[in-house]
């Protein structure tokens, strides 16, 4: 198998357990080459509530740096929308690097998972 047919393996099993609600969002993250992207997602009604990229952020790249700097904007936006709670979905993606930095950049900003 591929790394990209093993991530989504992950992916699927974490998803099945995973469910988010207004209270508490799904925190869901995608990396490509060249950006990281990040949503807060209620599953119930099957909509974003939430969406920011490593394209917004001011020099921007794809870089542990910027993947803190995300998650501090995203608990920005998340508290100013009375969301401090989260349930964090690495899509597959192993608990390292940018998306270690991006979860403790949220925690940094507040949201709690």
């Amino acid at each position: 198998m591929s790394k990209l047919q093993l991530r989504k393996k992950r992916a699927r099993r974490g998803r099945a357990k995973i469910v988010g609600t207004a209270d508490r969002p799904r925190f869901c993250i995608f990396r490509s080459l060249n950006y990281i992207y990040v949503q807060l997602i209620d599953d119930e009604k099957e909509k974003t509530i939430a969406a920011l990229d490593s394209r917004k952020i001011k020099g921007g790249k794809n870089n542990i740096e910027t993947a803190r700097k995300i998650g501090a904007e995203m608990a920005k936006v998340a508290l100013a929308k009375k969301i401090k709670e989260v349930i964090f979905d690495r899509h597959g993606y192993k608990y390292h690097g940018k998306v270690k930095a991006l979860a403790e950049g949220a925690r940094e900003g507040g949201l709690m998972f």
